[in-house]
This record gives structure tokens, C-alpha cells and sequence, in this order.
């Protein structure tokens, strides 16, 4: 699916012709440069790479300072693949907010915000135990057992526990853009996305 890529700038709330209010996010969604093209001959796969944000030339490697020789442009710190581009596409190429329309729907992915080491009761919803009497004194919201002992003798694997929680790709679908802003860059998308402010983002096309 064709795309870009674009950081989360905040939140804000608009109201529609019914006079509802509506939770939106506003996105800085490109320019984005081509950076390079994949074809099914030399790389297995048709796809369009695309480079967002400049980068200082210092913090690159030789082998990222000619990659975007080769395209012509100046460096960029995020590179992400998309495909099932309409247009045809060259090296060079810059696409803009104008990539969308107000009222189509779009999927967007982000990395959540990290939560930290949390219990069964946040990461999973447990309930705990839920009594203070009964002789009950120290498992208020603890998670029980998580195996027998003799037989399987062993922790099955998915079992719920606690552990690190958020910090992983997410992916939210069929989001409404709301409002283009071509003069800017920006996206107004109804509802959340994942992700802190200005971490980056990438927003798709439906098929």
C-alpha cells in the first residue's frame, strides 16, 4: 500500500456540521523524498523507499552518504519501503500532504508509548483478588498460578505475566482524515494514534 511517512505533532478537537467534538491528531506528513526504487529483477520486490527529516552529513556512514548521492538528495534519518504506488515514481521525486484527501480513510503505524515493567493487573487486565478478609493478605494482585508442577512440569509458551509493556509496533486502521493543510504538511486524523509527540510515524492507503 502507498504511503508516507510523517511525525505526530499533538492532539486537538474539532467539531463536525452536527456540532459533535471530535478527538483529532495532527500529523506533519512529508515532504518526502524518493530515495530508491526496488523492482522484481534485482530485488525480489517491487517497492519505493522514501526518506523524511534531513539528517546532518556527520552523522552518516560512507555507505548512507552514497545512497543518497545516488538519489540526489540531501541525507535523511527515517527510510521506510511502501508499495503499490499509482504514479510512477523516479529517484528525486518529493511527495507532499497532497497524497491524501480529505475523507478517505488511512492506516497508521507507530511505535507505542513504553510503559515500563508492569504487572498482570495493568499489562493484561487481571482482577486480583479483590478481598481483604478470609485470610487473604499479600495476593491482592499477584497472578496465581502459571503452571502445574508434575506434569507439564514446564511454563507454556504466550502464558500472561508481567513484563515489559508498550515500546512495539502498532498499527491502527480505517482512521478518517478530516482536514489536508497542503501549506503546511499536515494531516488532521480523526481519533489516536500510537506514539508519543513528534515520534515518526507511517501513514498508508487502504487498498
Amino acid at each position: 500500500m502507498s504511503g508516507l511517512i510523517g511525525k505526530k505533532i499533538g492532539m486537538t478537537s474539532l467539531y463536525d456540521e452536527k456540532g459533535n467534538n471530535l478527538a483529532c491528531t495532527i500529523i506533519e506528513a512529508g515532504p518526502c523524498v524518493v530515495t530508491q526504487i526496488k523492482n522484481e529483477e534485482k530485488d525480489g520486490y517491487n517497492s519505493v523507499q522514501l526518506g523524511f527529516l534531513d539528517k546532518k552529513d556527520r552523522n552518516i556512514n560512507k555507505a548512507e552518504a552514497g545512497h543518497f548521492k545516488n538519489a540526489k538528495t540531501t541525507p535523511k534519518s527515517n527510510l521506510f519501503e511502501f508499495k503499490n504506488f499509482e504514479n510512477e515514481l523516479s529517484v528525486g521525486d518529493v511527495l507532499n500532504v497532497d497524497h491524501f484527501s480529505e475523507g478517505e480513510f488511512v492506516d497508521i503505524s507507530g511505535t507505542s508509548k513504553g510503559k515500563g515493567f508492569q504487572g498482570v493487573v495493568k499489562r493484561h487486565g487481571f482482577a486480583g483478588v479483590g478481598q481483604s478478609t478470609h485470610g487473604q493478605h499479600n495476593r491482592l494482585r499477584a497472578p496465581g498460578s502459571i503452571g502445574a508442577a508434575s506434569y507439564p512440569a514446564r511454563v507454556f509458551k504466550g502464558m500472561k505475566m508481567a513484563g515489559q509493556m508498550g515500546n512495539e509496533k502498532v498499527t491502527v486502521q480505517n482512521l478518517k482524515v478530516i482536514k489536508v493543510v497542503p501549506e503546511k504538511n499536515l494531516l488532521v486524523i480523526k481519533g489516536c494514534v500510537p506514539g508519543h509527540k513528534n515520534s515518526i510515524i507511517t501513514i498508508n492507503n487502504e487498498i
